[in-house]
């Protein structure tokens, strides 16, 4: 098989900048493609290592040596925090994208030679480096975001006058603000096939969103728990199930925060 040095350097490149733009767009750093490009060509001098006679240990030295340099020229270095997110990063995009050219590797039965996958002597890493790897590690990045979303999922417990409790899967809602006016409660909302009796004395708390302004029905609770905290200063609020998703029967106030959570 003939292996064109020049290809094998792009490639090389092409993988470091790949890996250093979703760095980039998950953190949100805002470094200039100049930047970017001058850390991929840092990254690249790994290449060269092939033609030299380093041990293993030397080798990986050097990787994680320019991997430092990569962020620190792509990103600059303000803390020791800032480096290590950075860094932490570029390996867990680059764990995920290299496991994706391995599993094509076993998935076609190919010869490899170092990074260069090869089926029946057509090299056929050129096409999926370049075209598919962008597409994967931006589907990766946008599964994380998303991910990162149940970072607001609670579970919490609430106590209701009858004796009467159930546990939920709430969501904490930072646009819920809602606190009755009378008695300064705050207002948690929870689906109304979710409530476990049919209660006939409600309080009506005037609401307004975006959308929609009215009188929400509520009813008086014993107390919300979570976790061992425990707190009396709540309303549930009897919700539509139209705010259902995912698995979520209840909205909390963004007052959990500093009363709960």
């Amino acid at each position: 098989m003939t292996i064109y040095i020049d290809l094998v350097f792009f490639l090389n490149f092409f993988f470091d900048f790949v890996l250093l733009l979703t760095v980039n767009n998950t953190l949100k750093r805002n470094a200039s493609l100049k930047r970017l490009f001058l850390g991929s060509v840092v990254g690249s001098i790994t290449f060269f290592s092939l033609f030299l006679p380093f041990s293993s240990f030397l080798l990986f030295l050097l990787k994680i040596l320019l991997s430092f340099l990569m962020c620190i020229v792509s990103f600059g270095l303000k803390d020791k925090k800032y480096l290590f997110q950075n860094l932490s990063y570029l390996y867990m995009t680059s764990t995920v994208l290299g496991g994706f050219l391995y599993f094509l590797n076993l998935s076609f039965n190919e010869t490899h030679y170092g990074l260069i996958f090869t089926y029946d002597t057509i090299s056929i890493n050129y096409l999926f480096l370049v075209i598919f790897s962008p597409i994967m590690l931006y589907i990766y990045v946008k599964q994380r975001r998303e991910v990162n979303h149940y970072d607001k999922y609670y579970s919490i417990t609430i106590h209701f006058l009858n004796n009467k409790e159930i546990t939920l899967n709430s969501l904490l809602d930072t646009g819920n603000t809602l606190v009755d006016p009378i008695t300064k409660k705050k207002i948690i909302v929870v689906n109304k096939k979710i409530i476990p009796f049919e209660e006939k004395k409600f309080l009506y708390v005037p609401f307004q969103t975006v959308n929609d302004h009215g009188l929400m029905k509520c009813i008086k609770i014993k107390n919300v728990s979570y976790n061992g905290k425990t707190s009396t200063n709540y309303l549930i609020g009897i919700g539509n199930d139209n705010f259902l998703q995912d698995g979520i029967d209840c909205l909390l106030n963004s007052y959990c925060l500093e009363d709960l959570l």
